[in-house]
């Protein structure tokens, strides 16, 4: 399941992109208009900074703004900084790899084969979209 902070984190950076301007935007304006605790926002837009999607600007006329333009955002990308890896086992993890323990083959384990095709999927779907996509 979708945590909320990945879910705030993409009703945040579709608001964001969906303004004409790119503008810096205050934390409690994106709260407010996305219905979202200003204080996990606070959190969840950090991280994004930190990860290179966001800018800040402090200051009378500050907040929050995108670096890049919302066509050039993956949804790749934002999934792994905000969800973390996009496999479901760390076996089938294309960025995070890790042998499960219980498992003595992978190339004979049916939970490993289901779940490449789950991984494989998602990220087709992750790979085909924007941030541009998802204000459309």
């Amino acid at each position: 399941m979708l945590s909320k902070k990945t879910k705030y984190g993409l009703k945040a950076l579709s608001y964001l992109a969906s303004l004409e301007d790119r503008q810096p935007v205050q934390i409690a304006e994106i709260a407010k208009h996305e219905n979202i605790s200003q204080k996990f926002l606070e959190s969840i837009l950090l991280t994004l900074r930190k990860s290179g999607l966001l800018g800040s600007k402090k200051g009378k006329g500050g907040g929050y703004y995108l670096i890049k333009d919302p066509k050039d955002i993956l949804m790749t990308d934002v999934m792994r900084i905000l969800e973390g890896p996009i496999a479901l086992v760390p076996c089938v993890s294309l960025n995070f790899y890790e042998k499960c323990e219980d498992c003595p083959d992978e190339a004979t384990c049916s939970v490993h084969k289901l779940m490449l095709q789950v991984r494989d999927s998602a990220l087709t779907v992750y790979r085909h979209n924007t941030l541009a996509d998802l204000i459309k």
